[in-house]
């Protein structure tokens, strides 16, 4: 460890990163935390969203740990970033993924660069994933030292310990560079075991329920977020198997590619449910058909990926690694194959859902390659 490396910890006010700070300053880090405000929803027009709470709870944690906090507003950047990146998706018909592009922005961008320019070597957050020194060829420091090398390692995302709460999916779009000044210190954990430590640290919120919602938004579901920010543009619910209109819909940003609940339309009385399975943007149509697996454009065995990131050298012959399509998704074995800045993927199985925008991870066992958008 670098002497008294300095380290700014990205306290939210909930557990993990507040565990995140305590071991850090355990292991003898420089360290200081803050709270990144990049949203303000006073008005609670868009369901709760507990801001002043997460900052007195980040504030608390950082007083029983006797280490500098402050709030730094981020707002301005937030909405430029992230949230017209939601809402412009959301607009075109695509299924963006905030959570995927807050870490890549602003995180380990904005927040980052603010750090830096503050005299922090690096940030720290509360992720479920493990940093790991590698050598140019992506194998771990250790058999790098055992085969007598000297060169500078490079670093790897791996997944967390606790495959139920891994995160690295959420990482697959950051770079080299970003992961060179990144810290995840509670990867190696289980969170009973995090929970554990906490309380007996006594922070604050040892007990604090974990949030669910866009990331820095809240308890906010997006339905009810995109119905604050996105006109509403009515159309047809139309059957693709025979072009029957079922019904109306209010816009095709309420929709997403594998929808069951929500549509509007009732099962027929067989029981057989409706899924979404396309949108057509010539008559805003939200085409639906029974849920099965000869849905029309519900399953697929191959795909096209575009704005490929990885994390240390990129894949540029056709290549047998594994993917996750969606964050609680198992891996699944593919054929990689590039095309400048895209790639097709071929799946070993197929796989249902695979909405436009929506990110995809690349894997090599357990660690991440890094990642790409569905076209």
């Amino acid at each position: 460890m670098a002497a008294r490396e300095k380290i700014l910890v990205a306290l939210s006010g909930g557990v993990d990163s507040a565990v995140a700070a305590l071991l850090l300053k355990e292991q003898g880090y420089d360290v200081a935390a803050a709270y990144m405000k990049n949203w303000i929803n006073e008005d609670n027009v868009i369901g709760h969203c507990p801001w002043l709470q997460d900052i007195e709870d980040a504030r608390a944690v950082a007083e029983t740990l006797g280490i500098p906090f402050k709030v730094v507003n981020l707002m301005q950047d937030y909405r430029r970033l992230v949230v017209d990146y939601l809402l412009d998706g959301y607009r075109r018909g695509l299924t963006p993924n905030p959570d995927v592009m807050c870490n890549r922005e602003m995180k380990f961008g904005v927040f980052l660069r603010y750090a830096r320019a503050e005299g922090f070597d690096a940030v720290a957050t509360g992720h479920y994933a493990k940093r790991v020194a590698v050598d140019a060829k992506g194998r771990p420091a250790v058999a790098k030292a055992m085969a007598g090398e000297n060169r500078p390692a490079a670093w790897a995302i791996f997944e967390g310990a606790d495959k139920n709460k891994d995160q690295s999916y959420f990482l697959a779009l950051l770079s080299q560079a970003q992961l060179a000044s990144a810290r995840f210190p509670i990867g190696h954990l289980a969170k009973p075991d995090l929970r554990r430590l906490a309380a007996a640290a006594g922070l604050p919120n040892a007990r604090k329920k974990d949030s669910q919602g866009i990331c820095f938004i809240g308890e906010v579901k997006m339905a009810d977020f995109l119905k604050a920010y996105v006109p509403e543009a009515p159309g047809p619910i139309v059957r693709a198997t025979d072009g029957k209109v079922l019904g109306e819909h209010r816009g095709l940003h309420y929709f997403t590619l594998g929808q069951r609940k929500g549509i509007g339309i009732p099962s027929n009385t067989d029981g057989k449910a409706y899924v979404v399975v396309g949108k057509r943007a010539e008559d805003q149509a939200l085409l639906v058909a029974f849920d099965a697996p000869d849905a029309p454009g519900l399953w697929t065995n191959e795909c096209r990926v575009h704005s490929l990131s990885f994390v240390n050298e990129p894949i540029t012959e056709p290549a047998a690694i594994e993917c996750r399509v969606r964050y609680r998704d198992p891996r699944v074995g593919i054929t990689f194959t590039s095309a400048g800045d895209s790639a097709y993927i071929r799946f070993a199985t197929p796989q249902r859902a695979l909405a436009a925008g929506q990110i995809i991870a690349f894997y090599r066992g357990e660690q991440l390659v890094g990642g790409g958008v569905f076209a």
